[in-house]
């Protein structure tokens, strides 16, 4: 069985409040170095290496443990799962 690296990105969703985001931008705005810089917003990566028969199964997989231990708040978090092969 093939192995893949799984991603999942958990991040605020849109509306959702950011304070960890938010205070890295007024330390960037407090120093006034990088005035392009508009919006920071911060996210959570998890990494997985899973063994599965393909790359749908291997998202599946991931997502069904994320769900099982309620790893994020779907209520507030929007959840990215990235699969690539090993």
């Amino acid at each position: 069985m093939p192995i893949f690296n799984v991603h999942v990105t958990i991040e605020n969703k849109p509306g959702i409040s950011d304070p960890e985001g938010d205070t890295i931008l007024n330390d960037l705005v407090l120093k006034g170095t990088q005035k392009s810089v508009s919006k920071i917003k911060t996210a959570k990566m998890l990494k997985f290496t899973i063994k599965e028969k393909d790359k749908k199964s291997a998202q599946s997989k991931v997502k069904e443990i994320c769900d099982e231990l309620r790893i994020y708040n779907p209520m507030v978090s929007k959840v990215t799962i990235d699969v690539f092969t090993n």
